[in-house]
C-alpha cells in the first residue's frame, strides 16, 4: 500500500525550512533529517515519527498518538501518530517539529 500523498505534501510544506531527504521505508516514506528518520508519512494518513525515547511515555498522552508496535512490542522512541491529531496544518507542524527536533539530535549518518 503506498503512502498517502497529500499528508506527504503537507509534511514537505512543515519542513519547508528545514534541509531534509525523503526515502521510501516502513511501508511509507520517510523524511530524513542528517540521514536519521525524523517522521515518516503512512498509508492511512498518519504519521510515523521518531522522538526522545525517554518523552515516549508523556508524549503518548496526547489524544490519537500511540508508541508503535514492531514485532509485537510497544517501542520507545517511535511514535504512531493517528489522522485525526494531524488533521490540522497547526497539530502537523508540532509533531514534525517533535520529530525534527530529536532527529537533529543525533549524529549524522
Amino acid at each position: 500500500m503506498a503512502y498517502d500523498e497529500e499528508l506527504a505534501n503537507r509534511i514537505r510544506t512543515a519542513l519547508s525550512e528545514v534541509e531534509y531527504t525523503e526515502k521510501r521505508m516502513f511501508g511509507g516514506l520517510g523524511f530524513m533529517v542528517g540521514g536519521n528518520m525524523a517522521v515518516a508519512a503512512g498509508s492511512n494518513g498518519g504519521m510515523m515519527l521518531r522522538v526522545d525515547p525517554a518523552r515516549s511515555d508523556a508524549l503518548v498522552e496526547a489524544p490519537g498518538v500511540e508508541k508503535m508496535v514492531m514485532r509485537g512490542r510497544a517501542m520507545d522512541g517511535w511514535l504512531d501518530i493517528a489522522p485525526a491529531a494531524v488533521a490540522g496544518d497547526d497539530e502537523l507542524a508540532r509533531w514534525v517539529g517533535v520529530g525534527v527536533t530529536y532527529a537533529s539530535s543525533l549524529p549524522p549518518k
